[in-house]
């Protein structure tokens, strides 16, 4: 049999089934969760309500314990000079010009006053933004992660975030995509090879235990 005929899961056990701990200062960030995402209307429109409310659960808990929360948005100038290649290849993009109603986030999953917002232009929220510096001085270890989309947004951030020395946790449930087949795809990587993939009761869970600490 080939060798990708064989279990998946049985493919990759003694390479890739590390874990991470999760650390002492965890900070929640909500990825590009916008009304771009959630209105049926537009392009990008994903079908991931479920995912905003377990989102919104996560905030609430961050919040309580006194965790930093950060919500990133995605903004270009007219006609997208400062999107480059990535602006160019994905022309959806075009609704997040500044002063799009799309861009906005939604009433139910927003920035309070105290929380943190990452603008940015490409997919990962620590290209070209200042969020590792604003993790660092915020003396943050952990970063939970919820957002759109699990196959773009989220997996680059989880990724730049292992590379960036924070310990990514990415929250399934708080997570969506266009379609189920790329959304587990994902998740299956990301826990294989960066990042700890958890449900929000196993994360409500780790978040609460590290306030008695």
């Amino acid at each position: 049999m080939a060798r990708g005929e064989a279990d998946l899961s049985g493919n990759y056990a003694g390479a890739f089934d590390g874990s991470l701990p999760f650390g002492a200062r965890p900070a929640v960030i909500v990825i590009d969760m916008v009304e771009a995402y959630l209105q049926p209307g537009s392009p990008l429109y994903a079908g991931v309500e479920d995912a905003v409310a377990s989102a919104a659960r996560l905030v609430a808990a961050a919040r309580q314990i006194g965790a930093p929360v950060l919500f990133t948005n995605v903004e270009y100038q007219p006609g997208g000079a400062d999107g480059g290649v990535f602006f160019r290849k994905v022309p959806a993009l075009a609704v997040f010009q500044k002063g799009s109603p799309l861009g906005a986030f939604p009433p139910q999953l927003s920035p309070a006053d105290r929380d943190f917002v990452i603008t940015k232009r490409y997919a990962s929220a620590f290209f070209a933004t200042h969020l590792a510096a604003t993790l660092t001085s915020l003396g943050v270890d952990t970063l939970v992660i919820a957002g759109v989309s699990t196959s773009g947004c989220v997996r680059a951030t989880a990724l730049d975030a292992c590379q960036n020395g924070f310990l990514p946790f990415v929250v399934r449930d708080a997570c969506g995509d266009r379609h189920a087949a790329p959304h587990e795809a994902n998740l299956f990587d990301l826990q294989a090879k960066y990042a700890e993939v958890v449900s929000e009761a196993r994360l409500l869970e780790l978040m609460a235990a590290t306030a008695t600490r």
